[in-house]
């Protein structure tokens, strides 16, 4: 089953979080495998490809009846109807096609029974085919780091004790103790509960197991090869984990897949709207963390062939939305002016809290944040790269949906947050999608022989753009002279004079021209605006730090682009567009996942866990909205350069 690709849409539609509420799973909308229309006021929305029928109450949405039972439904707006991502057959059962229906689709694909799943509502029994939700999209599992002391949090010591005599009455615990009498120790219950048997077992010959100053474990016979933890980039899209070897310092094993809050929105906001529109919203938020987070910990530990009880510690880093959600706190106040996070620094707490089944002592060390949009994955990618030490005048920035920016020189360090909006991860796209198969990368474009060579993820053939690829093509088309500097199409008689062969790729799709990249995917005025206004934060946000610091563009000696879309975006078109400042094309440096650098320098060296704590004092945090010149300076950035 192939997805259809979206037609423009003027419109934007309230979609489930409208003047009536957002609805939430009513009693009964539970899992039944077997369940039909029985006469109890339900109806029966089965789901394809899972071959899951559930009873869900009349004029339920599609996308909420199967969100509510596990079956996830793509989506970047979180059910608004503002996306156009939610694309389902319907099979069995009718659904009036809507307003936006019309103009997402063409009229064969509505006889063939596409809707969008959250303006759907199943008021009759239903059977519905639901395309694929990509679990892997395609993101960057490393990144720029610095090499760092081995010293862990982690310690193994193997003992052998003398055996209690009636001389020597000395307990348990004292007697292993004494044996580590270099370390002033206390110790959990778990450890206590064990002792009895596992010394007795052993003959006296143990593996003390400490974290920090506590003695979590004794093990029997000598397991000090066997020592292991998890660093986490909880990211909004994309979830990172890298099990480590605390004893030699290296990876064992590393995976990623979606987060799996996905289906309540794109960007946090969304996902903050959902917790203040249903009280029951941020119970599901932090199940899904947690579930995603198992899920990567489970398999990292089976690639790896490790123990998951010898996973004895863990660093995450996250937003400080993504770190609230995952706790278990209300990031509601994070969503609304002042914008105030319940804490800066978490505090360490114990793996089971965020549904890990590790070690039973197993503890997290959560990074701290600067800010509630500057949080924990910034000062580990500010730790990794080291801003706090090259004296050079550094610029990193974060691209996403919200995009962090950090200037340094070594001596000072300025942060702050610029909302770039969902363009960078496929959102608010007419053929937008995110980065995985079927997804142009890159673009490159030869007005003299009118050729247009795109570079898709998987090698198979064009379904949409991802962020990288929508840079790309605004990039080529700019240098093409078919987008003029204020972002708009030139005409069709100064296409034809400035590349006639490129020409006839501008069309128009209802009112709205359009290059066409390939046969089904193009770029629309829309889009090009979208990336405008997403760049011009960006820029702005950039712009005013160098203000800050009294320097000029020229000045940056480098710019570090992290995360996983600046791990694949091009720096020659991100120069081109005004994305970053106008510099040599070597001093910008795709730095890859440096949040994910920085949780695994925590873990294998407890110095440079306390330098993740020292920063929180030694940056300072600009907020953009208090700036009275904002505005004017986002306007002037609006532009692309010539």
């Amino acid at each position: 089953m192939s997805e259809p690709t979206s037609a423009p849409d003027p419109d934007r539609l309230l979609g489930r979080y409208g003047r009536e509420g957002l609805l939430v799973p009513p009693a009964g909308a539970e899992r039944d495998a077997g369940a039909a229309h029985d006469g109890s006021g339900r109806v029966a929305l089965t789901l394809l490809p899972a071959e899951r029928t559930v009873r869900v109450p009349p004029g339920v949405t599609v996308f909420d009846g199967a969100s509510w039972n596990g079956v996830a439904i793509d989506s970047t707006c979180g059910g608004h109807g503002t996306c156009k991502k939610c694309k389902v057959r319907i099979t069995s059962g009718s659904v009036p096609v809507s307003r936006l229906d019309a103009r997402a689709f063409t009229a064969e694909q509505l006889r063939d029974g596409w809707r969008l799943a959250c303006l759907a509502q199943a008021t009759g029994d239903l059977t519905v085919d639901v395309p694929p939700l990509l679990t892997r999209p395609k993101a960057a599992t490393v990144g720029v780091g610095r090499q760092v002391i081995l010293r862990p949090a982690v310690q193994k010591r193997y003992v052998e004790l003398d055996e209690p005599t009636l001389a020597d009455q000395r307990t348990d615990l004292d007697r292993v103790l004494a044996a580590v009498d270099d370390l002033d120790l206390t110790a959990d219950l778990y450890a206590i509960r064990r002792l009895p048997r596992v010394l007795r077992e052993s003959d006296y010959r143990v593996t003390a197991v400490v974290v920090d100053e506590t003695l979590v474990d004794v093990e029997p016979g000598d397991t000090r090869e066997r020592l292991f933890g998890i660093a986490y980039d909880l990211g909004t899209t994309t979830v990172v984990a890298t099990l480590l070897d605390l004893g030699t310092g290296t990876p064992a094993a590393v995976a990623s897949q979606l987060n799996k809050q996905q289906p309540f929105g794109g960007d946090v906001i969304t996902r903050i709207s959902a917790t203040m529109l249903d009280p029951a919203a941020l119970g599901r938020l932090t199940s899904a963390a947690h579930e995603t987070l198992a899920e990567l910990a489970a398999e990292v530990c089976a690639e790896a062939g490790v123990d998951p009880r010898e996973v004895y510690e863990v660093a995450l880093a996250g937003n400080a939305t993504m770190t609230a959600l995952a706790l278990g706190v209300d990031p509601e106040p994070l969503g609304v002016a002042p914008f105030v996070m319940s804490c800066a620094v978490p505090p360490v707490v114990p793996a089971a809290e965020l549904g890990l089944a590790l070690h039973p002592g197993a503890r997290v060390t959560i990074f701290p944040a600067l800010g509630a949009y500057v949080g924990g994955d910034i000062v580990a990618g500010v730790l990794a790269t080291g801003m706090d030490r090259d004296k050079r005048l550094r610029l990193f920035v974060d691209v996403g949906t919200n995009c962090e920016i950090v200037l340094g020189d070594g001596e000072r360090i300025v942060s702050t947050a610029a909302p770039a909006g969902p363009a960078f991860e496929g959102g608010a796209i007419r053929c937008g999608m995110r980065a995985a198969d079927g997804a142009i990368e890159t673009v490159r474009v030869d007005p003299a022989e009118g050729a247009v060579t795109l570079g898709v993820i998987g090698d198979v053939a064009a379904a949409g753009l991802c962020g990288s690829g929508l840079v790309d093509a605004v990039a080529e088309l700019v240098k093409a002279g078919l987008l003029d500097a204020s972002g708009r199409f030139v005409t069709d008689e100064a296409a034809a004079a400035a590349t006639p062969r490129l020409a006839e790729r501008l069309t128009k799709i209802g009112d709205e021209r359009v290059f066409m990249l390939s046969e089904t995917v193009y770029l629309s005025q829309r889009d090009v605006r979208e990336l405008q206004f997403a760049k011009a934060a960006i820029a702005t946000g950039w712009s005013l730090l160098l203000e800050e610091f009294g320097a000029a563009p020229g000045d940056v000696a480098q710019v570090l682009l992290a995360g996983s879309f600046g791990s694949y975006l091009s720096p020659a078109a991100a120069i081109r567009i005004g994305l970053v400042p106008k510099l040599p094309v070597l001093r910008i440096v795709s730095a890859g996942n440096v949040a994910g650098e920085g949780a695994k320098m925590a873990l294998l060296s407890r110095r440079e866990r306390e330098g993740a704590l020292a920063l929180r004092e030694e940056v300072r945090y600009l907020e953009l909205s208090d700036r009275a010149d904002f505005n004017d300076k986002f306007v002037d950035q609006l532009a692309f350069p010539q």
